[in-house]
């Protein structure tokens, strides 16, 4: 039965040409990912896997667990499932346009999803409370 599991996950999420399963991206406006991979770098355990930096659209893409877009619900975010689009773990070449905030090189693991929802939520408090001081 785990052999079934894992192959529909695989042909859900797609497969790296090297058998892994390729992650999923929450992406989210640059400010708020800033604060968040901020917030996750100091923590306790600092957690954050690779960072994708959109300059054309002004977001900030973590990768995360395969899996996770399924049940992503974060307002202000959104949770896709790469197959592998366009999608490219090494450092360089990049696409035009977005680059590497923390290359996977420099970055451990993909980020856990659920850490990455309270840094989210943290950096968003943050920054509300930042322009309502204004």
């Amino acid at each position: 039965m785990e052999s079934l599991q894992s192959t529909q996950t695989a042909a859900r999420h797609g497969n790296h040409p090297d058998g892994s399963v390729l992650p999923d991206l929450v992406t989210v406006p640059a400010r708020q990912g800033l604060e968040a991979v901020d917030i996750l770098r100091r923590g306790a355990a600092p957690s954050v896997g690779p960072v994708l930096h959109d300059d054309a659209s002004d977001t900030l893409g973590f990768l995360v667990p395969p899996g996770t877009a399924d049940g992503w619900d974060m307002p202000g975010s959104a949770c896709t499932q790469t197959s592998g689009r366009g999608l490219r773990l090494v450092a360089s070449p990049r696409a035009e346009g977005a680059d590497w905030l923390l290359p996977p090189d420099d970055a451990g693991p993909v980020t856990d999803p659920a850490v990455l929802r309270q840094a989210l939520g943290e950096a968003a408090r943050l920054i509300e409370a930042a322009d309502n001081c204004r």
